[in-house]
């Protein structure tokens, strides 16, 4: 339970900033900015609940991981931001570290 509430964590991380983006460049900043703020606190509350079976630091990189992974692609798909080789090389990276994180643990 404890992976599936971090993995959730993750999907709620990649909201935020979602969220700020669509508060740029869509109507009504102000509920868009709230939705940031709901998956901040949603992806928080399931941090914390991971970290009681996962250990601190494999959780965090994780989160973060899936969060940033989650960012870029979907940054690339919904306001075509730049899809290099190198960039995705890179968000690939970050992929196999997360995988790497939970296969050990």
């Amino acid at each position: 339970m404890a992976w599936i509430h971090l993995f959730l964590a993750g999907v709620f991380e990649i909201g935020w900033p979602l969220g700020f983006k669509l508060s740029q460049t869509r109507g009504n900043a102000i509920a868009w900015i709230a939705f940031s703020l709901a998956c901040m606190a949603l992806s928080g509350v399931l941090l914390w609940s991971a970290q009681r079976h996962i250990p601190m630091g494999t959780a965090y990189a994780v989160w973060t991981g899936i969060g940033a992974a989650g960012a870029f692609v979907v940054g690339v798909a919904l306001f075509k931001d730049p899809a290099s080789f190198w960039r995705i090389a890179s968000v690939l990276c970050v992929i196999l570290g997360i995988v790497g994180l939970k296969l050990s643990n």
